[in-house]
Protein backbone atom coordinates (compact mmCIF):
# COMPACT_ATOMS: atom_id res chain seq x y z
CA UNK A 1 0.00 0.00 0.00
CA UNK A 2 1.36 3.22 -0.88
CA UNK A 3 1.93 5.93 1.80
CA UNK A 4 0.58 9.25 1.39
CA UNK A 5 3.62 12.09 1.31
CA UNK A 6 2.06 15.06 2.91
CA UNK A 7 3.69 18.27 1.02
CA UNK A 8 3.28 21.48 2.80
CA UNK A 9 0.77 22.38 -0.51
CA UNK A 10 -1.15 18.93 -0.06
CA UNK A 11 -2.23 18.91 4.14
CA UNK A 12 -3.18 15.38 5.28
CA UNK A 13 -6.31 14.30 5.88
CA UNK A 14 -5.01 13.85 9.57
CA UNK A 15 -3.91 17.10 10.19
CA UNK A 16 -7.32 18.09 8.67
CA UNK A 17 -9.61 16.49 10.85
CA UNK A 18 -7.62 17.42 13.73
CA UNK A 19 -7.75 21.08 12.88
CA UNK A 20 -11.65 20.26 12.59
CA UNK A 21 -11.68 18.48 15.91
CA UNK A 22 -9.80 21.01 17.65
CA UNK A 23 -12.29 24.09 16.04
CA UNK A 24 -15.31 22.12 16.88
CA UNK A 25 -14.23 22.00 20.63
CA UNK A 26 -14.34 25.84 20.87
CA UNK A 27 -18.25 25.54 20.78
CA UNK A 28 -18.00 25.36 24.29
CA UNK A 29 -17.29 29.07 24.33
CA UNK A 30 -20.75 30.04 23.11
CA UNK A 31 -22.88 28.56 25.71
CA UNK A 32 -19.71 29.05 28.47
CA UNK A 33 -19.89 32.62 27.46
CA UNK A 34 -23.97 33.10 27.40
CA UNK A 35 -24.35 31.32 30.63
CA UNK A 36 -21.29 33.94 32.88
CA UNK A 37 -23.17 37.06 30.72
CA UNK A 38 -26.41 35.77 32.25
CA UNK A 39 -25.17 35.10 35.84
CA UNK A 40 -23.41 38.56 36.12
CA UNK A 41 -25.76 40.92 34.02
CA UNK A 42 -29.07 39.06 33.65
CA UNK A 43 -31.38 38.78 30.85
CA UNK A 44 -30.92 40.91 27.48
CA UNK A 45 -33.72 43.39 28.12
CA UNK A 46 -32.03 46.39 27.94
CA UNK A 47 -29.24 48.34 26.09
CA UNK A 48 -27.06 48.52 28.56
CA UNK A 49 -27.22 44.70 29.28
CA UNK A 50 -27.16 44.06 25.78
CA UNK A 51 -23.71 45.90 25.41
CA UNK A 52 -22.28 44.28 28.64
CA UNK A 53 -23.49 41.19 28.10
CA UNK A 54 -22.37 40.67 24.64
CA UNK A 55 -18.90 42.11 26.02
CA UNK A 56 -18.49 39.55 28.38
CA UNK A 57 -19.62 36.61 25.88
CA UNK A 58 -17.17 37.77 22.91
CA UNK A 59 -14.46 37.90 25.22
CA UNK A 60 -14.85 34.29 26.44
CA UNK A 61 -16.04 33.34 23.03
CA UNK A 62 -12.76 34.95 21.54
CA UNK A 63 -10.68 33.40 23.76
CA UNK A 64 -11.58 29.69 23.51
CA UNK A 65 -11.73 30.41 19.28
CA UNK A 66 -8.16 31.73 19.71
CA UNK A 67 -6.93 29.18 21.75
CA UNK A 68 -9.58 26.46 18.72
CA UNK A 69 -6.87 28.46 16.03
CA UNK A 70 -3.73 27.84 17.83
CA UNK A 71 -3.44 31.61 17.23
CA UNK A 72 -0.27 33.38 18.06
CA UNK A 73 -0.30 36.27 21.16
CA UNK A 74 -0.65 39.09 18.77
CA UNK A 75 -3.99 37.50 17.48
CA UNK A 76 -4.96 35.73 20.34
CA UNK A 77 -5.32 39.18 21.68
CA UNK A 78 -6.58 40.70 18.60
CA UNK A 79 -9.42 38.16 17.85
CA UNK A 80 -10.64 37.96 21.77
CA UNK A 81 -10.70 41.97 21.50
CA UNK A 82 -12.48 42.09 17.85
CA UNK A 83 -14.80 39.39 19.04
CA UNK A 84 -15.89 41.12 22.44
CA UNK A 85 -16.50 44.33 20.57
CA UNK A 86 -18.19 42.43 17.93
CA UNK A 87 -20.89 40.71 19.65
CA UNK A 88 -20.90 43.80 21.66
CA UNK A 89 -22.12 46.13 19.22
CA UNK A 90 -24.16 43.72 17.34
CA UNK A 91 -26.28 42.61 20.35
CA UNK A 92 -26.79 46.18 21.40
CA UNK A 93 -28.05 46.49 18.28
CA UNK A 94 -29.59 43.23 17.22
CA UNK A 95 -31.52 43.03 20.30
CA UNK A 96 -32.77 46.51 20.03
CA UNK A 97 -33.87 46.08 16.51
CA UNK A 98 -36.69 43.51 17.47
CA UNK A 99 -37.32 45.01 20.73
CA UNK A 100 -36.03 42.29 23.20
CA UNK A 101 -38.48 40.03 21.82
CA UNK A 102 -37.67 36.46 21.84
CA UNK A 103 -39.25 34.79 19.17
CA UNK A 104 -37.80 32.77 16.30
CA UNK A 105 -38.38 35.51 13.84
CA UNK A 106 -36.38 38.06 16.01
CA UNK A 107 -33.93 35.71 17.51
CA UNK A 108 -32.67 34.87 13.63
CA UNK A 109 -32.93 38.48 12.84
CA UNK A 110 -30.76 39.09 16.09
CA UNK A 111 -28.61 36.44 15.16
CA UNK A 112 -28.33 38.23 11.37
CA UNK A 113 -27.28 41.32 12.99
CA UNK A 114 -24.58 40.05 15.86
CA UNK A 115 -23.17 37.49 13.51
CA UNK A 116 -22.75 40.49 11.10
CA UNK A 117 -21.28 42.81 13.58
CA UNK A 118 -18.98 40.18 15.21
CA UNK A 119 -18.12 38.72 11.32
CA UNK A 120 -16.88 42.51 10.47
CA UNK A 121 -14.52 43.26 13.80
CA UNK A 122 -13.23 39.70 12.82
CA UNK A 123 -12.39 40.23 9.02
CA UNK A 124 -10.94 43.08 10.12
CA UNK A 125 -8.17 41.42 12.37
CA UNK A 126 -8.24 37.95 9.34
CA UNK A 127 -7.36 40.80 6.64
CA UNK A 128 -4.12 40.71 6.73
CA UNK A 129 -3.48 36.62 7.24
CA UNK A 130 -6.54 35.80 3.98
CA UNK A 131 -7.12 38.82 1.68
CA UNK A 132 -9.74 39.81 0.13
CA UNK A 133 -11.59 36.83 0.94
CA UNK A 134 -12.58 38.09 4.68
CA UNK A 135 -14.62 40.11 2.93
CA UNK A 136 -17.44 37.08 2.93
CA UNK A 137 -16.92 36.66 6.27
CA UNK A 138 -19.39 39.03 8.13
CA UNK A 139 -22.14 37.81 5.61
CA UNK A 140 -21.28 34.04 6.29
CA UNK A 141 -21.14 34.37 10.16
CA UNK A 142 -24.32 36.85 9.77
CA UNK A 143 -25.92 33.36 8.26
CA UNK A 144 -24.31 30.91 10.64
CA UNK A 145 -25.64 32.85 13.82
CA UNK A 146 -28.78 33.05 12.24
CA UNK A 147 -28.82 29.05 11.97
CA UNK A 148 -27.63 28.74 15.20
CA UNK A 149 -30.38 30.97 16.90
CA UNK A 150 -32.95 28.85 14.70
CA UNK A 151 -31.62 25.71 15.89
CA UNK A 152 -31.56 26.58 19.27
CA UNK A 153 -34.95 27.96 19.55
CA UNK A 154 -36.77 24.90 17.18
CA UNK A 155 -35.19 21.70 19.80
CA UNK A 156 -36.76 24.19 22.90
CA UNK A 157 -34.32 25.74 24.58
CA UNK A 158 -36.01 28.35 26.99
CA UNK A 159 -35.09 31.61 24.74
CA UNK A 160 -37.39 33.59 26.73
CA UNK A 161 -34.51 33.94 29.29
CA UNK A 162 -33.07 36.41 27.35
CA UNK A 163 -29.63 34.80 26.88
CA UNK A 164 -26.78 36.97 24.91
CA UNK A 165 -25.88 34.05 22.22
CA UNK A 166 -27.85 30.35 21.35
CA UNK A 167 -27.55 27.13 23.52
CA UNK A 168 -25.08 24.31 22.56
CA UNK A 169 -27.02 22.65 19.56
CA UNK A 170 -26.67 26.07 17.68
CA UNK A 171 -23.20 26.63 18.86
CA UNK A 172 -22.24 22.95 17.52
CA UNK A 173 -23.77 23.71 14.12
CA UNK A 174 -22.39 27.10 14.09
CA UNK A 175 -19.05 25.61 15.00
CA UNK A 176 -18.89 23.48 12.36
CA UNK A 177 -19.99 25.71 9.72
CA UNK A 178 -17.28 28.56 10.40
CA UNK A 179 -14.97 25.13 10.42
CA UNK A 180 -13.43 26.58 7.23
CA UNK A 181 -11.64 29.54 9.10
CA UNK A 182 -9.19 27.63 10.56
CA UNK A 183 -8.86 25.74 7.79
CA UNK A 184 -8.50 28.35 5.59
CA UNK A 185 -5.53 29.78 8.41
CA UNK A 186 -3.25 26.62 8.32
CA UNK A 187 -3.76 26.42 4.47
CA UNK A 188 -2.38 30.42 4.18
CA UNK A 189 0.40 29.49 6.75
CA UNK A 190 1.68 26.90 5.06
CA UNK A 191 1.52 28.93 2.00
CA UNK A 192 3.59 31.64 3.60
CA UNK A 193 6.15 28.58 4.63
CA UNK A 194 6.99 27.67 1.07
CA UNK A 195 7.15 31.10 -0.05
CA UNK A 196 9.95 31.98 2.34
CA UNK A 197 11.69 28.44 1.29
Amino acid sequence: MAQITATPSTPTVRTTGRTIARWMVSFAGFPLGGVTAWLLVGPVDSPARAIIGGLVTGLILGVVQAWAMRADRRLSAAWTVATAVGLSIGLATGAALVGYSTGLGDLAIQGAVSGTAVGIAQAVVLRSRLGLIVLAWPAYLALAWTIGWIVSTSIGINVAEQFTVFGAAGAVTVALLTSVLPLLLRSRLVENQRSVR
